[in-house]
């Protein structure tokens, strides 16, 4: 039977479009690209408790295995001021989840497969609408970061439990998300090469210098791996009969952790806005999904860029602006139930 959607794309989101699309009905396949380069050893990625339930919706979140979030505490290297986002702040079980990339890669392709959605060979055609989901579109507009990413896996003592920290430095943000025991490290820095071959006491040393103690004791490392920073964005999200979700509609930096999780939007997004469309590629309906989802991919955009440059430099003044607006959002429950829900939720705040 000939498919009515195809993906293209085998990732996550790519994946979960599949998964959801499948479960209201289309015929759908999925095209994974011929060759990929090998993904490194480890990737920590944060999923949003909104992503639990879209993950659950796809009927795949009981394959995975996912270190809990039950807070967030963000600080500012250098300067006063610090904020703890809590689940209580946002009325959910848990903020977030971490896993390895590859780990949920690979379990949401074992679920695929489960689901029987069949795996389209290179050169299939035909289908009604052609979802991209391969990453970044060659025609997307692009603007470098100054800095490039540096991950690793990172013991402490005492381990991790459930907090990961969010520390903006003068040469970019520095993430620890906790992950079965230890912390995965998303560290934006201008020196994120020489940091990847530092020794690892030098490297652990240069970690705790710009984080502090309030983790504990940084006192193993494995597993690091740079990354480039950019912002790419495709505009228009939808043409004739094709549709760009995930990646190949925009790429983030990574800071707060909002890209896979925006993905992951546009995918049930999507698989709604075709639900009760005859024709899943007409332009009406293909439209529909593009109207839902400009308010969010707009806000979550913006607020990441912004935050991935707002905070670099060293200028005192601005440091007490952003201390002071820190301080302001950790002694107001409202705000912080507003910034937390947005976070989670994407522009509109609602599950």
């Amino acid at each position: 039977m000939r498919p009515e959607v195809l993906v293209r794309g085998a990732g996550p989101v790519g994946c979960v479009a599949a998964l959801l699309l499948r479960g209201h009905g289309r015929a759908v396949a999925l095209r994974a690209r011929a060759s990929r380069a090998p993904e490194p050893a480890l990737r920590p990625i944060a999923l949003s408790h909104a992503s639990r339930l879209i993950l659950e919706e796809a009927g795949a979140w009981r394959r995975l295995a996912a270190t809990e979030i039950a807070a967030v505490h963000v600080s500012q290297a250098g300067a006063f001021g610090r904020t703890v986002l809590g689940a209580r702040d946002a009325g959910v079980p848990a903020l977030g989840y971490v896993i390895d990339y590859g780990r949920l890669a690979d379990a949401l392709l074992g679920a695929v497969r489960a689901a029987g959605i069949e795996l389209a060979p290179e050169g299939d055609a035909g289908a009604a609408l052609t979802v991209h989901a391969e990453g970044a579109a060659e025609d997307a507009t692009e603007t470098r970061y100054a800095h490039d990413a540096l991950v690793a896996l990172v013991g402490a003592e005492p381990r991790s439990r459930s907090t990961a920290y969010e520390r903006f430095t003068p040469q970019g943000p520095l993430a620890l998300l906790p992950l079965e025991g230890r912390y995965g490290v998303v560290w934006g820095t201008r020196e994120a090469r020489a940091l990847a071959e530092t020794p690892d006491e030098i490297f652990l040393e240069r970690l705790s210098f710009a984080f502090g103690r309030r983790a504990g004791s940084f006192v193993s490392v494995s597993d690091r791996a740079v990354f480039p920073l950019a912002l790419r964005v495709r505009r228009p999200r939808i043409g004739a009969r094709e549709v760009y979700v995930g990646n190949a509609a925009q790429t983030l930096h990574p800071v707060a952790g909002q890209g896979l999780n925006l993905g992951l939007r546009d995918a049930r997004e999507l698989a709604r806005a075709l639900a009760y469309s005859p024709d899943p590629g007409a332009p009406e309906a293909l439209a529909r999904f593009d109207a839902r989802r400009r308010l969010d991919a707009f806000a979550t955009i913006g607020v990441t860029d912004a935050l991935a440059r707002m905070f670099l430099g060293a200028n005192p003044l601005a440091g007490a602006a952003r201390g002071i607006a820190m301080t302001i959002l950790d002694a107001c429950a409202p705000a912080r139930r507003f910034f937390a829900r947005r976070m989670i939720y994407g522009a509109s705040a609602l599950p």
